[in-house]
């Protein structure tokens, strides 16, 4: 009888985090969704509701019991710290991304790249690839990981973005794969992991940036997912117009809509001003390592709003385009890329900055 056997795990270095704060901070009320609950009619059509005004009221949500092993999610966490700490400064020069003129992040963006502000620029490291690792060329040290980025990219898309699109679809009266149907996953679009790693900064500099290291925004594409890590230090601007903190969950995911989601539901769904501010004092110092996977439309749909929702019909639609003038996602995401961190930003009310992308009003929040 013959056997075979599976290539060996490449051991990677344990990513040893912070420990949680024990600062009292005043966290948002963020709805906390059972994932497992949705693989049942009944279940979908409860968590719908719930889903449905998280999105719409706040735009911001909590995925638990998503089938994803805590070991698992340890083990990415190794990885995407891996990507920084064992890939020569070389050799991320080499697979650094050009997102002013590709309007792609993908590969590397080194620090002191974005401008925060008063004469700052980050201290933010990141590794970008699309889900589909095989269309990039990766640096040698990641090339045997590959394998299991790859999975934990497929994961996120079929088994957490596709089960919180048809809740999202539900929540409209629409056909369940409604948004499924706009995420393919073989489709050309820009869909991506991102590994993301936040270095301590001077204390002259947080002065400077009134300790914001990533100025207030939305993201630009459909579903953001980001799997929680301990150190505080992502802000979510409430409907009241307050900061407040996103607490860690172990094991958990922060979702979050983009401008697509907001385009597609006419604005019935809340793409939500979130920042990056300074740890809390217990945990100042420390790195703050994130994994995320950010998806997005087929780079061919165009950003208009499902008018054939029951919902929208009695509720009504908020456009920022007409039909006609409507970009597709390539032209939103590539107009958003380029133009982050690097345009000369316009002040408007208060501690807003703002530019037009695409013939839309974006504000950036200091």
């Amino acid at each position: 009888m013959s056997s075979t056997t599976s290539a060996p795990i490449p051991d990677v270095p344990r990513h040893v985090p912070a420990p949680p704060t024990k600062e009292e901070l005043e966290y948002a009320d963020l709805a906390i969704i059972d994932l497992s609950k949705a693989a049942t009619p009944e279940g979908r059509a409860q968590l719908a509701t719930q889903v449905r005004d998280a999105m719409r009221d706040i735009g911001f949500l909590v995925v638990i019991n998503h089938g994803y092993t805590q070991e698992q999610r340890d083990r990415i966490f190794d990885i995407a710290d891996y990507t920084f700490t064992h890939v020569s400064d070389e050799e991320k020069r080499k697979y650094e991304g050009k997102p002013m003129t590709t309007g792609s992040y993908q590969g590397y963006k080194l620090p002191q790249y974005w401008h925060i502000d008063n004469g700052v620029q980050d201290r933010i490291e990141q590794y970008n690839t699309n889900r589909i690792v095989s269309l990039a060329e990766h640096p040698e040290p990641i090339r045997p990981l590959l394998p299991e980025i790859r999975e934990f990219g497929k994961y996120n898309h079929f088994n957490i973005l596709h089960p919180i699109l048809r809740l999202l679809a539900l929540g409209l009266e629409l056909p369940e794969d409604t948004f499924v149907n706009l995420f393919n996953y073989e489709n050309p679009g820009e869909s991506s992991l991102r590994f993301i790693k936040y270095f301590p900064r001077s204390e002259e500099d947080e002065v400077k940036t009134k300790n914001v290291w990533l100025k207030g925004h939305t993201d630009l594409g459909g579903i953001t997912l980001l799997w929680s890590q301990p150190v505080s230090a992502l802000q979510i601007l409430s409907p009241d117009g307050k900061w407040r903190w996103a607490k860690h969950i172990d094991n958990a995911l922060i979702i979050n809509a983009g401008d697509a989601i907001e385009f597609l539901s006419g604005g019935y769904y809340r793409a939500t001003i979130h920042r990056v501010v300074q740890p809390p004092p217990d945990q100042r110092g420390s790195t703050r390592l994130g994994v995320f996977y950010f998806s997005m439309p087929d780079d061919s749909v165009k950003l208009t709003p499902l008018t054939e929702s029951p919902v929208l019909q009695r509720e009504g639609v908020k456009r920022q385009f007409t039909d006609e003038n409507a970009p597709f996602m390539e032209q939103w995401r590539k107009g958003r890329i380029a133009a982050y961190g690097k345009t000369q930003l316009k002040k408007g009310e208060g501690n807003v900055e703002e530019e037009y992308i695409n013939g839309v009003l974006v504000k950036h929040y200091n």
